[in-house]
């Protein structure tokens, strides 16, 4: 268990130093992007990519039909983890830091991807409603995100679309002093693909090798889950919705920390808010899509369906709740973040107590069935 514990963290250090690769090359693809869209779109999908791999792993690695509750368990929890904890990193960040007493996000971005994301999630749940899961179902989640990409394209101005920032192209010249091997070493690979000044090639080059790295990151986390999981005495989904949730979430903390640090709210927030999004929708939809094609329909057992209801329920429920303190109130400050925190808390507590049969949760899951039951 405790080497399990320490893969675990060896995996969150994997994905946290590649994920500045991602940030470099995110930046400079995303550079004609507006505020707050680059942030949903270009910088969401690729701090985003440890979920897909994870789901990936979870369904072909593992070859466990029930095991694709984990991928919907890490998804669904990278979702309350993003909605909740980065925000509140956010605000707390900047506020300790003395840059600002609050933060203010543009209530256009809030209504624009907030909605959006309840609204996925409604998909989600009417969608994936029974014990079977059809390679038509991740093609719909696929095109509900094509669809919300493409409305966010569509908000570009031609005036905003045509701008272009080439001082991006001096980023950490200052990495260049370490060697080619400990540039490999420490997972510092953008000195290693950029040289001089960046360019479309690299930065490809740089988010595609990221990719790649945070993929086989992210086959330890299944392992080191399942083994956890079993040294534990519970069920892998458990540990995937706190544990795996959590790690896969580290370049989506990251991004939103920096952009906030550069005084940049909206696309911190439209980052969280965009990866939930992506997540629901694609991270999920695409391995649905790939692994029932191949092998065909998903059977989930009763216990797998009654976690998953539960969870969809939580996720729909806590979104609803953090949009309301997202949008109303002068800006979101110390009390608002401590709020979004106690909430998690709250969240990770009840999983853990699920996961161990205590009766207030078990009487508290049905509660949560019984409500999708009536509404859905």
């Amino acid at each position: 268990m405790i080497i399990s514990i320490v893969l675990i963290v060896l995996t969150c250090l994997i994905i946290w130093r590649a994920s500045d690769g991602f940030e470099a090359a995110s930046e400079y693809l995303g550079r004609n992007l507006n505020d707050g869209v680059r942030g949903a779109t270009i910088n969401a999908i690729g701090s985003s990519m440890p979920e897909l791999f994870t789901t990936f792993w979870f369904l072909f690695a593992l070859m466990d039909r029930d095991g694709f509750a984990s991928g919907i368990g890490t998804t669904a929890g990278s979702a309350i983890f993003n909605g909740m904890i980065i925000p509140a990193v956010v605000i707390l960040a900047v506020i300790g830091y003395g840059l600002a007493k609050k933060i203010t996000v543009s209530k256009k971005v809030i209504l624009r991807d907030g909605l959006s994301l309840i609204a996925a999630e409604f998909i989600l749940i009417l969608l994936i409603s029974g014990d079977t899961l059809h390679w038509w179902h991740g093609l719909i989640l696929m095109g509900v995100y094509a669809i919300y990409v493409i409305i966010m394209l569509s908000t570009m101005s031609a005036n905003e679309e045509g701008e272009e920032d080439d001082d991006d192209d001096e980023d950490d010249d200052d990495d260049d002093d370490g060697s080619f091997l400990t540039n490999l070493l420490t997972l510092n690979l953008e000195p290693i693909f950029v040289k001089d000044k960046i360019t479309t090639g690299s930065a490809w080059a740089l988010l595609l090798t990221t990719m790649a790295i945070i993929g086989g990151a992210c086959a330890l986390l299944v392992y080191s889950c399942e083994d956890l999981a079993l040294g534990m005495g519970i069920e892998t989904y458990f540990v995937a919705v706190i544990i795996a949730s959590a790690a896969t979430s580290v370049p989506d903390t990251i991004l939103s920390y920096r952009d906030a640090m550069a005084g940049e709210y909206d696309d911190a927030v439209a980052n969280a808010l965009g990866s939930n999004i992506f997540d629901i929708c694609f991270a999920l939809g695409f391995p649905l899509f790939i692994f029932t094609m191949m092998y065909g329909s998903i059977e989930m057992s009763p216990e797998t369906v009654e976690n998953i209801t539960e969870l969809r329920g939580l996720l729909l429920i806590l979104t609803i709740i953090a949009f309301f303190i997202y949008y109303f109130g002068d800006g979101m400050g110390r009390i608002k973040a401590v709020l979004l925190l106690l909430i998690y808390v709250g969240f990770t507590a009840f999983i853990l107590a699920k996961a161990y049969g205590m009766q207030w949760a078990l009487d508290f899951g049905d509660v949560l069935r019984g409500w999708m039951s009536a509404v859905f």
